[in-house]
C-alpha cells in the first residue's frame, strides 16, 4: 500500500499530461501526441523544480513510467501489426522497404562518424529516422537506457523533420507525377512517425493515405531486429564496461518476444475486431505517458550541451532516406 501511494502521484501526473496530449496531437498530426506529451512533461518538470519538496513526491512514479511502461506499449503495438495481413504488400514493396532501411543504417553510421555525434544520440536519431520515429526511439530506449536528455533531443529532431516532410512531400510528389500508391510507398518508407505519414498521405489523396499507412506498419516490424541488434551491441553504443555481452537468450528482451507473439496473434484473426483500435490507442497513449515522464526531467542547459550536431544528423539522414527511397522506386518501376 505504501509503495502504491509513493508511485501514484508521478504516474498520475504523466497520465494526465498524456491524456491531454493525445486528442490535441490527433487534431494536429504534424505535431503529434509524442512531442506534445514531451513538451507538457517538460513544462510540468519546470514547475516541479521550482518547488523541490513537491517535486520529490512525484519522482518514484515518474521513474517507474520511464523504465517499465515502454515494453507494455511496444507489445500492444504488435497487436496492430498482423503478419499475415501485410505479407502481400510486403512482397510488393520489399526491395524499397529493405533498401531504405539499409541506406538509412549505412548513412547513419557514416554521417554520424563524420559529425562526431556521440553514439547514443546517433543511434536514437538514426532509428527514429529510418524506422518509425517515436516508437522506434521508445524501443531503443527500452533496450539501451540512454541519457534522458538525448532521448528528448532525438524526439525533438524527429519532430522538426516530420513537420518539414508533411509540408514538402505532397507538392513534391505532385511535381514528380507520382501515383497514389507510389506516393504512399514513398511517404511510408521515408517519413518517420505514423501520424505524419498519414497527414502527408491525406494531403496527397485518400488512396495514398491508405497505402502509406500499410507500408509504414510493415516498416515498423523492423523494431524486432532493431532491438535484438541493439541488445547485442549495447556495450559498444553506451560505452559500458565490465561483464561481457549476454547469451543468445538474453539478446531477445522479453518485450521483443512478446511483440512478435502479439503480431502473430493479430495475424491469426482471433482478436475481436472491436479491440483493434482501442489496443492501438492504448499503445500510443502509453508511449505518450513515458514521454511525459521523460519530459519532466528535461533541462535546457543540458539540451544545449548536446549541441546542433544531432539535429544536423537528422536533417542529412532525412534527405538521404527520401532520395534513396525515391531512387529505389524508380529502379523497381514504382514511378
Amino acid at each position: 500500500m505504501n509503495r502504491a501511494r509513493a508511485l501514484a502521484p508521478g504516474l498520475a501526473l504523466a497520465a494526465l499530461v498524456a491524456t491531454v496530449a493525445t486528442p490535441v496531437g490527433t487534431a494536429l498530426p504534424m505535431v503529434g501526441a509524442p512531442v506534445l506529451a514531451l513538451g507538457g512533461g517538460a513544462a510540468a518538470g519546470i514547475l516541479l523544480r521550482r518547488r523541490d519538496a513537491a517535486g520529490a513526491v512525484f519522482n518514484r512514479g515518474l521513474d517507474l513510467a520511464r523504465r517499465r511502461l515502454l515494453g507494455v506499449a511496444i507489445v500492444l503495438l504488435g497487436l496492430g501489426l498482423p503478419m499475415g495481413a501485410v505479407l502481400s504488400v510486403g512482397r510488393e514493396t520489399a526491395i524499397v522497404l529493405i533498401g531504405t532501411l539499409v541506406v538509412g543504417a549505412v548513412a547513419a553510421f557514416v554521417v554520424g562518424r563524420m559529425l562526431a555525434v556521440d553514439r547514443e544520440s546517433a543511434t536514437l536519431v538514426a532509428v527514429g529516422t529510418t524506422i518509425c520515429g517515436a516508437s522506434a526511439i521508445a524501443a531503443a530506449t527500452a533496450v539501451l537506457r540512454p541519457d534522458r536528455q538525448r532521448v528528448a533531443y532525438a524526439l525533438g529532431t524527429i519532430f522538426v523533420f516530420n513537420v518539414a516532410a508533411v509540408l514538402v512531400y505532397p507538392p513534391l510528389g505532385r511535381a514528380l507525377g507520382l501515383s497514389q500508391e507510389a506516393f504512399g510507398l514513398w511517404a511510408g518508407t521515408a517519413i518517420n512517425d505514423t501520424s505524419s505519414v498519414l497527414a502527408a498521405g491525406v494531403v496527397f489523396g485518400a488512396g495514398a493515405a491508405q497505402f502509406a499507412v500499410i507500408v509504414k506498419l510493415i516498416r515498423s516490424l523492423a523494431i524486432v531486429p532493431l532491438c535484438i541488434g541493439l541488445h547485442v551491441g549495447r556495450r559498444q553504443i553506451t560505452g559500458e564496461t565490465g561483464a561481457p555481452a549476454g547469451s543468445l537468450r538474453q539478446a531477445f528482451p522479453l518485450f521483443v518476444v512478446l511483440f512478435v507473439a502479439a503480431s502473430v496473434i493479430a495475424g491469426l484473426d482471433i482478436l475481436p475486431a472491436a479491440l483493434t483500435h482501442p489496443l492501438a490507442a492504448t499503445s500510443s497513449w502509453l508511449i505518450a505517458v513515458v514521454l511525459a515522464a521523460i519530459g519532466t526531467s528535461l533541462s535546457i542547459d543540458r539540451l544545449r550541451s548536446v549541441g546542433a550536431r544531432p539535429l544536423i544528423l537528422g536533417g542529412v539522414l532525412g534527405l538521404i532516406l527520401g532520395a534513396g527511397s525515391l531512387g529505389l522506386m524508380y529502379l523497381t518501376g514504382w514511378c
